[in-house]
């Protein structure tokens, strides 16, 4: 039984059984049929692309549906056959006959159909996803704004460079449950939050790997996260998780603005090795800090004062700016638990974390909501 399934008596969450399938982790394989480009865009937690067609041989079928229909028909058999062909071949060496399989296109029509067909011919006990991935796009929608009430979330606050994040980490470290959303959207968030070399998801893959992580979780304990605003990069959060993670007081962290600066440069190795291009990121914040303090963050990078550039540029942007955002979207950001870190060494980040994880990391019958209880 997953943790799910422990809260469905009581919950309108659609489950997969509502799809007429399984927990998709109880297959041994999960394939998309569909093209590369729209596998790209968003597909099932584990499946596997091996489409029927490929992008440039979907583009060709399309325009020629619309010229004449059966002929178009019959050059989709013959690139389908051909392609199926050629991954069974790879499926056979890789699965035995016991191995349950699903299969789905876009609507769970004729691509799922000659998958499933091909492969049921072969031995393999096969489920088509009903309504395809267009309906498992609905459940993941209504999904994620059913889920987020049934769980406590321990929200960590504070500014830019606070370790957060690695708390977050060493929280994970010590069993506790950790929704990282910054690591899901691979976004740090903010003007600078690009990670290099790893772009963002689609939003709606964002949502797929959010609702598989927050569906592995137990509504009996806590889940902590960073306080986030809505969006995240490109991404947008669902309003019900935004909701949720702002109806409690959030667990203010602090450290030394010496810490932060050295952290920011591990964090931040890219700016630190090229500041000019950090403060070219940060042009567009002239109308909010002047342009003699962008005048002069320029002056510092120049100059290769990274120390100075991440401090000047915390004190007179992030921190007020974190400052107000905290304080407009937690109504109760000052009367959270203040978490101090006179350090942000990993071997004081798992000590403040095994202590936060005795202090508050047990559910609260109080805080429940009725839902849960």
């Amino acid at each position: 039984m997953t943790h799910l399934e422990s809260a469905a008596d009581t919950s309108p969450l659609p489950h997969p059984s509502q799809l007429e399938i399984k927990d998709f982790n109880t297959y041994a394989l999960v394939i998309d049929a569909r093209s590369p480009h729209e596998y790209e865009e968003d597909h099932l937690p584990g499946a596997v692309n091996l489409p029927v067609v490929d992008d440039e041989e979907f583009a060709e079928v399309g325009i020629k549906y619309k010229q004449d229909p059966h002929a178009a028909y019959l050059i989709g058999a013959e690139y389908s056959l051909r392609n199926i062909s050629r991954h069974i071949s790879q499926l056979l060496r890789d699965h035995k006959k016991a191995d349950r399989m699903l299969v789905y296109c876009f609507r769970g029509g004729k691509r799922s159909k000659v998958w499933a067909d091909n492969l049921r011919l072969i031995g393999f006990d096969v489920d088509v996803l009903p309504g395809g991935w267009k309906n498992y796009r609905s459940w993941v929608r209504a999904s994620l704004e059913a889920l987020p009430r049934y769980f406590q979330f321990r929200v960590l606050s504070g500014p830019t460079g606070c370790g957060k994040t690695r708390l977050l980490q060493a929280l994970a470290g010590t069993g506790q449950q950790v929704l990282d959303l910054e690591a899901i959207a691979a976004h740090r968030g903010s003007l600078l939050g690009a990670v290099p070399d790893e772009p963002q998801p689609s939003q709606k893959f964002f949502d797929t790997l959010l609702l598989d992580t927050l569906r592995a979780f137990d509504p009996s304990r806590p889940v902590w996260l960073e306080a986030e605003s809505k969006k995240i990069g490109n991404l947008q959060l669902p309003e019900a998780l935004h909701a949720a993670m702002h109806s409690v007081a959030p667990l203010r962290v602090s450290a030394p603005m010496h810490e932060r600066v050295r952290l920011l440069r591990e964090d931040y190795a890219h700016f630190a090795a090229n500041p000019l291009a950090m403060v070219e990121k940060l042009a567009p914040l002239k109308p909010l800090v002047g342009g003699e303090e962008l005048a002069l963050w320029h002056s510092l990078a120049a100059a290769k004062q990274v120390d100075a550039l991440f401090e000047r540029v915390m004190r007179k942007h992030y921190d007020p700016c974190y400052e107000r955002s905290t304080s407009r979207s937690y109504e109760a950001a000052s009367s959270g638990p203040c978490i101090e870190l006179p350090s942000l060494a990993a071997e004081q980040l798992t000590a403040a974390a095994s202590e936060l994880a005795m202090r508050f990391g047990s559910r609260s019958q109080d805080e429940a909501g009725p839902e849960a209880r």
